[in-house]
């Protein structure tokens, strides 16, 4: 299996970005954080920076297996103003790779198109960019076929299990919120 890349912009949401990696590095995924800042420290929204592993300029994608948006604003827009991020999430959508993302990063996937007539979530107050999805509200992590997206911060350690199941399957999702003591 590739690399998961999670993408960082000034103004993320630390509990969506953090938590997904760390679930996922637990499921011994390999999870790699880029800044789309050209720095490799970034502000979340609520001032904690965090250190990436890369810058985008510095990464190499070629085994991207899937591409992680976290929210929070103004992060969520500053993904969707990055031209080469926008330009990678095509590429991969074209290769029929898997997306996620989730709160109001799922604004980036439907300002590109990719969401039409798929079903998908946000955070509420977003679904206006989700051009065409089937905003789906009664779970808070939404699965339709490569796309994964989850409504906000409460949903985090969910969305990050998804994510495991996706590519490890139920059992070891299962396995690991076991370990973790998640309810679901």
């Amino acid at each position: 299996m590739g690399t998961v890349y999670l993408f960082l912009a000034e103004g993320f949401e630390e509990i969506e970005a953090i938590s997904v990696a760390d679930v996922l590095r637990r499921a011994g995924i390999k999870t790699k954080l880029v800044s789309v800042t050209g720095e490799k420290t970034v502000q979340g929204a609520h001032a904690i920076p965090v250190v990436a592993d890369t810058t985008f300029e510095k990464a190499d994608f070629a085994d991207a297996a899937m591409l992680v948006l976290p929210g929070g604003m103004p992060g969520a827009s500053g993904l969707d103003a990055h031209k080469g991020l926008r330009s990678l999430i095509l590429e991969h959508a074209k290769s029929n790779k898997p997306l996620a993302a989730i709160c109001a990063a799922p604004l980036v996937y439907g300002n590109l198109g990719l969401l039409k007539g798929k079903k998908a979530t946000c955070y509420p107050g977003f679904e206006k960019f989700l051009e065409g999805a089937q905003i789906d509200r009664s779970k808070p992590v939404v699965k339709d076929g490569l796309f994964i997206t989850a409504e906000g911060p409460a949903a985090a350690m969910t969305f990050g299990l998804e994510i495991v199941d996706f590519f490890l399957g139920k059992d070891k999702m299962t396995e690991l919120a076991k370990g973790m003591l998640v309810r679901n």
